[in-house]
């Protein structure tokens, strides 16, 4: 594939995710009484990612930590 249409491609692919991220948030988006607000799900799981990111890299440390008290 040419990188001039995959960059370009990912630019529109982009701008789509943010133009329905910010319609979902501002309008209401209802179905079957079920609200999609994808800006507000995508929040929740950047944090829960942020979340299991340190506790990973906490639970590295406790290792390398463990293992140089074993040496």
């Amino acid at each position: 594939m040419n990188k001039w249409f995959e960059l370009l491609l990912g630019l529109i692919l982009l701008t789509g995710v943010i133009l329905v991220g910010w319609a979902s948030s501002v309008y209401s988006w209802t179905l079957f009484g079920k609200d999609f607000n994808f800006l507000h799900a995508a929040w929740i799981f950047l944090k829960g990612g942020i979340f299991w990111f340190a506790a990973m890299v906490a639970l590295f440390l406790i290792i390398l930590g463990i293992n140089d008290l074993r040496n």
